[in-house]
């Protein structure tokens, strides 16, 4: 008889099933990108993410690799087993019962209403024990999913490559290169698994940027390229006149948001940011140009309790830090 997990490694099994699942982002699109891990005798015998373009999704790939030891198994899967079937593929949460799976173990339900809890008690109505066990690595593994079925916008991450002083050039307005090659690399890396990058028309104007991943074997994974400007889109790039405009992004549900100042404060002071990155490299400029524009506070008190550290590393000479954005009303 199998032996049935803890509550602990559940959650370690899901973690490792939503690292996983970042192997799907961005490229699942339109679907989220969503692990799965088949475990039999805490053993892995099946693993499998959402494919290019949605399909086969996690649950089938990772069956697919189970084979028969599938049978008497559990299933970690980062996001509830769809319900509804389509012509691209039949439903997953039938998938799984079909193949044997005696236990599942969820990380979130789907807001999608075609599923919306229907996948789980389609489980449970066959005698599969369902377990929702919710971590901050799987909710952040489909948090541009997530934040666009809810707040209909993409998930957006501000990246900044400051000085130790926070300025972003010099006076004069030289700024490459801020960070050295390894943090450069690193950026690049993100690029790659986000659907769209956005700057703003300051930052057009005066560096032209290519704004596409130049790692070998990433260029493909180039994300879409958006200005914000009340100018005329540029060939191949999508033109919105404001940050609340970024809802219109169709098939967005992961936008970097690279600079400069004013676009970085204006995303800032509608509070769109859900994500920083702050790349620091240990070099003071002085007086030259601040990483940020007005951002609309007013008061020092209300500057508290809005960020909380999520990520810190060396990235050669320079450190790297990951900032999520706290909204106690979201919890």
């Amino acid at each position: 008889m199998q032996r049935l997990p803890t509550k602990g490694s559940d959650i370690r099994w899901l973690n490792a099933a939503a690292r996983l699942a970042a192997r799907g982002r961005p490229v699942s699109h339109p679907n989220p990108a969503v692990g799965c891990l088949i475990v039999k005798d805490a053993r892995v015998v099946g693993r499998g993410w959402t494919q290019a373009g949605g399909r086969p999704h996690a649950e089938a790939a990772a069956l697919g690799e189970a084979g028969e030891e599938a049978k008497g198994a559990t299933a970690f899967v980062t996001l509830e087993p769809c319900a509804h079937v389509s012509a691209r593929g039949p439903a997953c949460a039938d998938l799984l019962r079909e193949a044997g799976i005696a236990r599942v173990v969820v990380g979130l339900l789907d807001p999608d209403p075609r599923t919306a809890g229907e996948g789980i008690a389609r489980l449970r109505g066959a005698g599969i024990p369902v377990d929702i066990v919710t971590t901050p690595e799987v909710e952040f593994s489909l948090a541009g999913y997530l934040t666009r079925a809810h707040h209909g916008r993409p998930f957006v991450t501000l990246k900044l490559a400051v000085s130790l002083d926070g300025q972003i050039a010099t006076a004069a307005g030289e700024s490459q290169w801020i960070t050295g090659e390894v943090a450069r690399d690193h950026v690049h890396s993100h690029r790659a698994i986000h659907d769209a990058i956005l700057v703003g028309g300051g930052t057009w104007r005066a560096d032209q940027p290519r704004l596409n991943v130049r790692l070998a074997g990433l260029e493909q994974h180039s994300p879409r390229r958006v200005l914000l400007s009340r100018g005329i889109a540029p060939d191949g790039v999508t033109v919105i006149n404001t940050p609340s405009q970024i809802d219109r992004l169709d098939q967005v549900q992961y936008l970097y948001v690279e600079g400069g100042a004013q676009t970085a404060g204006s995303f800032l002071g509608e509070d769109l940011v859900d994500r920083i990155e702050l790349y620091r490299a240990p070099i003071l400029i002085g007086e030259g140009r601040s990483a940020l524009g007005d951002i609309g506070l007013e008061r020092l008190a209300d500057a508290h309790g809005r960020w909380t550290l999520t990520e810190r590393r060396q990235l050669g000479s320079d450190s790297y830090e990951a900032y999520s954005r706290s909204r106690p009303e979201e919890n």
